[in-house]
Order: structure tokens, then C-alpha cells, then sequence
């Protein structure tokens, strides 16, 4: 499943967990700095002060130290969403929408070009895959 993390207020900084920016995509606004216990990849979904981003893009950020380059920042650019309902496992990798029908995007970004904000479930251009696409 997609993973989702919701930080909360008041948390305790693990030593190990690097230290995240996060920032919004369309405005490059800086809109949290914390110490996540994971590591968000695109298409994970987080939760900051009580509303739901989801991850488009990280980068990291390296230190000289010692004479080598260590890991030192971790930065992600979101954009705000909502948690999708509708997910698949499709080759080892959850994508949002439902995976029968032929628009389908098969992508953890992207439910479809039609109608990207989805639901499925009521969706006039639905057209399930014929047999011979499945293969």
C-alpha cells in the first residue's frame, strides 16, 4: 500500500532519521523542516499539520565531512491531495484507479488523463481492457 505518515505535533528526533524539507511544488514554498522516522519516495502521501500532501519529487542534499560526502538533508516537493481510495498492486507497485479499465494511467501519481481527480467507480468513460491488451 502506499505509505502515509502523519506527523504529529510533538515528536521525539531519532538520531538515525535525517532531517526533511518539505516543499510545495508550485510555489516553492518551504512549508515544514522535521525529522521523518522514513524516508517518503514520490507517490507517497503525507500528513503535516492536519492536511495531506502528496510526495512529486525528492532530492538529497550531501556534506563534506571528513573528507567524504554523507547524506545530510533530505528535501521533497509536494503538492496538496487528498489520499487516493482506489489502489492496485500492479507488478509489485500500488498505482491509484482502477487497473480494468483502458484509460487507466497504471501510474502511483496518476489515475487517468480523463479524469484525473477520480472516482472510478462513477466515471461516464469507463471502458474495461479487452483480452487481448492484457497481455
Amino acid at each position: 500500500m502506499t505509505r502515509f505518515y502523519s506527523a504529529p505535533n510533538q515528536y521525539a528526533v531519532d538520531i538515525n532519521s535525517l532531517s526533511t524539507t518539505v516543499i510545495l511544488s508550485h510555489s516553492l514554498k518551504t512549508i515544514n523542516r522535521l525529522h521523518l522516522p522514513w524516508h517518503p519516495h514520490p507517490g507517497d502521501y503525507v500528513e503535516l499539520e492536519g492536511k495531506t500532501y502528496l510526495v512529486l519529487e525528492r532530492r538529497h542534499r550531501y556534506q563534506l565531512k571528513s573528507g567524504r560526502y554523507r547524506l545530510h538533508q533530505i528535501v521533497i516537493y509536494v503538492q496538496p491531495s487528498q489520499a487516493p481510495q482506489e489502489q492496485s498492486l500492479i507488478e509489485g507497485r500500488w498505482v491509484i484507479g482502477d487497473v480494468s479499465c483502458t484509460f487507466n494511467a497504471r501510474s502511483e501519481l496518476l489515475r487517468c488523463a480523463i479524469n484525473p481527480s477520480g472516482p472510478c467507480d462513477r466515471c461516464t468513460f469507463y471502458q474495461p481492457i479487452s483480452p487481448l491488451e492484457r497481455t
